[in-house]
């Protein structure tokens, strides 16, 4: 919430203060229910499984991955073939690369 003001309500009126209010669970902003399975959040597993790369393979790897770990909460198939298209862009990318060693 850096950057913005928040409003508190109190018993008596609203109070401006400068403190943000912790995420709540099933927060769809800080913690969406569809990245937070089996209790890691997909955000710190991207980190780890891209640490290392970089670019394009940073991208498609992370996106893959991201479909793949949302894809029974919340986008289905439609979250599978995305994350074919990545895995397939990412193949692409790979080939290219080790005929231009």
């Amino acid at each position: 919430m850096m950057g913005y003001e928040v409003i508190e309500e109190k018993e008596d009126g609203m109070e401006k203060t400068d403190k943000p209010r912790p995420a709540e669970a099933g927060d769809a902003v800080n913690h969406p229910a569809h990245y937070t399975q089996g209790g890691i959040e997909c955000i710190e597993a991207l980190k780890a499984a891209t640490a290392g790369l970089e670019g394009i393979e940073a991208v498609c790897t992370a996106n893959a991955i991201k479909y793949l770990w949302r894809w029974k909460h919340k986008g289905g198939v439609q979250d599978l073939d995305k994350a074919m298209w990545y895995i397939k862009r990412l193949k692409e990318e790979a080939e290219r690369s080790e005929r231009d060693e």
